[in-house]
Formats: structure tokens, C-alpha cells, sequence
């Protein structure tokens, strides 16, 4: 199992999925935000139904669902249970990461009420500057100086999200990668949950300058309760 890129950084502001390492090409390929129409879906109905494939029918189905336009992220659809769910962009991903522009990333996430109140707003406020025409240096003095005025929102005690769908596109060298969940935390040792080491299911991340650490669980089965190829790449 690589562990960097896309993947391991846990983004400033959120979420990292476990990729595979970027190369060069990459990077060479994405070094600027292209046209905003290549990060948008085709309809509301197809990203909201993505967006619900992030976790199980019986968490994703009463949840809150946001749509990602022109003018950024709004609600959809009213949720009943407290999750939210989206599709994440690249700009999800830590800046250093070699895929941060790349338009094809659909990343369906499902957060859970700590991580809707702690998580996602870091998200949303970097979405708003992305469509600002902040670059990637841009952001990263943007979270520094959130991060100096206490403006920068830490992960509430039990944050997490599922990472669940098949249709999920993550990165360039492997698409969906594996079904998981995710756990937010101030920056912590990845060794305190015994993360990153030979054998064990818990992975860690954190991309810098960001605060935060993501621990990522792989589980058995995508949201559709079909089996997951338990061959981690």
C-alpha cells in the first residue's frame, strides 16, 4: 500500500482518501484550476445521487445533501438525520498534492454531525476561495492566517465520515480505491492509533500546514453491501 498523495495528506481543511503516489505527470497535467464547468456534474439529481452512494442507504438516505454550482455548495436536499452528504472536489486533497486541480475527482463523502459542524465548514470556506481565483499559495496563507486569527475550526470529539462508493473517483492512478471510514483529530501521532505501521487496517495523514489528522479505516463492503476486493492497492 502506497501511502502518499491524495490520499495520505490529510487535506488543510478535511478529508484525505488513501491514493496511490502522483508522479510527475501529475503534476506536469494539473498545475492550474481548469475551466469550472469540468468540475461540475451534469445534473443536481446525478450528483445528489452520487453524493448518497458515499455510505449505506439507511445513513445516506435522511441525510442533508449538498450540490456543488456555479457560485459554490448548497443544500439540495433537507436531511433528517443530522449526516450531510457531498462530493468532495480536488481542492479536497492537501495542497502539496500533485492532483489538487484535477477536474475528474468525485469524491462522494458522508459526514456525521460533528464533522458537518467541525469538518465541512473548513471545506466550503476553501471552496469559496478556489471560485475566488486563489492559487495554491493562495490557500495555504489563507489557512495560515485562519489558523493565527483562531479562526480555523478544529474537529469536534467523534468526527468521522464514510467513504463508501463505488462511483467515487479519487485519483488518476486508481479511481474508487477502497471502501473506509474516516476519523478527524487535532494533529496527533499517527502512532497513537497505531496508524501507517506493517499490517495494520488504520492509516494516517496530515498535510501541512494543516492542523488536523485523518485516520482512515478500510471496511469490507462498499455502501451497496457488495463486497469489497479485500486486496489493498
Amino acid at each position: 500500500m502506497r501511502k502518499k498523495g491524495w490520499a495520505t495528506g490529510s487535506a488543510i481543511f478535511f478529508f484525505c482518501v488513501l491514493g496511490a503516489a502522483n508522479d510527475g505527470h501529475a503534476g506536469d497535467a494539473y498545475r492550474a484550476m481548469a475551466p469550472l464547468a469540468q468540475y461540475q456534474m451534469a445534473s443536481p439529481f446525478a450528483e445528489v445521487a452520487l453524493a448518497r452512494s458515499a455510505a449505506p442507504a439507511s445513513i445516506s438516505g435522511d441525510a442533508e445533501v449538498m450540490t456543488f454550482g456555479d457560485h459554490g455548495y448548497r443544500t439540495e436536499v433537507k436531511g433528517k438525520n443530522e449526516f450531510v452528504c457531498l462530493v468532495w472536489r480536488s481542492w479536497g486533497a492537501g495542497v502539496d498534492d500533485a492532483e489538487f486541480w484535477n477536474p475528474k475527482i468525485r469524491a462522494p463523502i458522508c459526514l456525521n454531525a460533528a464533522a458537518a459542524r467541525s469538518v465541512l465548514p473548513n471545506y466550503l470556506e476553501r471552496t469559496k476561495w478556489v471560485l475566488a481565483g486563489s492559487s495554491k499559495s493562495d490557500v495555504i496563507s489563507r489557512i495560515k492566517a485562519a489558523m493565527a486569527a483562531n479562526r480555523f475550526l478544529m474537529p469536534e470529539p467523534g468526527a468521522m465520515c464514510y467513504m463508501m462508493s463505488k462511483q467515487g473517483y479519487l485519483a488518476d492512478a486508481n479511481g474508487h480505491w477502497h471502501p473506509h471510514l474516516m476519523f478527524f483529530l487535532a494533529h496527533i501521532d499517527a502512532a497513537a492509533w497505531g496508524a501507517n505501521l506493517d499490517d495494520s487496517p488504520v492509516f494516517a495523514g496530515q498535510s501541512e500546514p494543516d492542523p488536523v489528522t485523518t485516520f482512515l479505516i478500510p471496511v469490507t463492503q462498499w455502501s451497496d453491501g457488495t463486497p469489497a476486493d479485500a486486496q489493498m492497492r
